[in-house]
Order: structure tokens, then sequence, then C-alpha cells
């Protein structure tokens, strides 16, 4: 496990875990079309370009499509200077999806000191980590949204694992347990992890300190409390208030560093937070 300095020194450039995140950039490649979940937040059947959530895009782009778009983006006098990360978030679960580690190997063969960043939703994680590693993936963000498989029954509907559809109980229940190993190998492997957990009232509020305290455990670097955005099977719930969010985090920040200028990026976003 890295120490803290060590850590310090991993993070430089990357937005989301630097405080000059103002001033370094990153680009989302979305090569991800597929995903193995489903959570009671996400919808991907409608795009507006002046809409930033996750799950969002206005093209997909094959692998080497996302290298092209790499060259011109770091070729444009404007972009091309502040951007420091490459990063795969979508549409779908990267792991679910074997473009992420072509699109990987070839950013990273053609760009080396691009920081290689990507974001799941963990089901995968565990098995996926050493290609991963051996990719030279730098920065890990994972979801995790519960501690208990029952509170997560009530925010995830199904999941696919290995050619089986699981839903209720046994999907949380799998879920949960690849999110909580995956992170805690990543850790091990080096890789600098962030945690992002959809506050969701009167569903999950209640064991973020939990989560919290589980991942610190773990050796994850920064946690992300985000407000739910009402949509999907969620649309019912109306998101948390502005002083929720901020009582929430003021009082994770007692166990785990917290992000607080998080934008729910788009899977295809580019340029500075």
């Amino acid at each position: 496990m890295a120490t803290t300095c060590e850590q310090m020194k991993k993070i430089q450039g990357h937005p989301c875990f630097e405080q000059n995140h103002h001033k370094t950039g990153r680009m989302h490649l979305a090569v991800a079309p597929a995903c193995n979940i489903k959570c009671g937040y996400c919808t991907r059947k409608h795009d507006c370009a002046n809409e930033s959530r996750p799950g969002v895009t206005s093209r997909l782009m094959t692998p080497s499509e996302a290298l092209d778009k790499v060259r011109e983006v770091m070729a444009s006098p404007i972009l091309g200077p502040t951007m420091r990360v490459v990063g795969i978030a979508g549409p779908g679960d990267p792991l679910a999806n074997q473009q992420t580690f072509e699109t990987f190997k070839l950013v990273g063969e053609a760009f080396p000191d691009l920081i290689k960043c990507m974001s799941t939703n963990g089901l995968l994680l565990p098995e996926s980590l050493d290609r991963l590693h051996a990719l030279g993936l730098h920065s890990l963000t994972v979801t995790i949204n519960a501690v208990n498989p029952e509170t997560a029954a009530q925010i995830y509907r199904h999941v696919y694992y290995h050619g089986k559809r699981y839903s209720g109980k046994d999907a949380a229940e799998i879920l949960l347990a690849s999110q909580y190993e995956g992170v805690q190998r990543a850790v091990e492997l080096g890789m600098v992890v962030k945690v992002n957990t959809v506050l969701i009232p009167g569903i999950n509020e209640a064991e973020v300190p939990q989560i919290a305290e589980r991942i610190k455990g773990l050796g994850a670097f920064v946690m992300n409390v985000m407000p739910l955005i009402p949509q999907a099977d969620l649309a019912h719930i109306p998101a948390p208030s502005t002083e929720q969010l901020a009582e929430v985090r003021n009082n994770n920040e007692r166990i785990i560093s917290q992000m607080r200028h998080c934008k729910q990026c788009r899977a295809d976003a580019i340029g500075l937070l």
C-alpha cells in the first residue's frame, strides 16, 4: 500500500484528485456501450448537448477512433497543453467491454505520459485487475452505494455475471463482494482509488458513513459523495438538498478525504472540470 506522500505524488495532474483541478484537463473516451448491471438511477435513452450526467454520450467510438480523438485533442493549442488524463467511464461499464482494454493499449503506446483512468461499477473488477495493471492503469473509480445487500437490492434491479442473470439480494451480494475485493486489490497493486457513492435519500444515507469506514480500511484515497439525479426507477425520489449533501460530506471528512468538485461528467467529457 502506498504511503500518503507517494500517493500525493501520484495524483499530481489528475483533476479529480488535485487541488488545481481547474487547470488540468481530462478526456473521456466513450468506447464502452455494454453494461452488466441495472442501476435504479441510470438511464441512457436520451442525450442533450447541454446535459451533464454519467452514462450520456453523443457518439460511441471504436478504439481506433478513440486514439484519433486523443491525437486531435493533444494537437489542439487550447486543449492540448492542459490535458493530463485519458479516462474510460462508459457509457456502459468499461469492464464489460473488450474495447476498453484495446483503447488503453493503443493510447498507452501512442501517449505513454498521459494518466490512464477508469470508472467502473466493480462487478468484474477483481478478475480484470491484472490486465488493467499490465496496461498501466493509474487511477480507478469504483461506484459503491451500500454495505448491506438488503440496501443494495433497493438500488440495483439485476446484474449479469458470468453469463447468468441475478436479481434481488443474490445480485447485491455478488456485486458488493466484487466491489470491496476490487478496491482492496487495486490498492495493493498501487492504483489510486476513488470511491463514488450516490446519496439516495430514504435508501442509503445511513450506510454512507459505513461505506466510508470500510473503503478507508481497504486503502481508498478519496470518497466522492454525489447527489442522486432522480430518473429511471428512482425518479420518484427527490435529490438530496445542498445542505444535506454538505452535511454528509462534512461528517465523512472525519473518516476519509472527500471530493467536493465533482461535476458528474458525461462519458464523452473533454476539457477542464
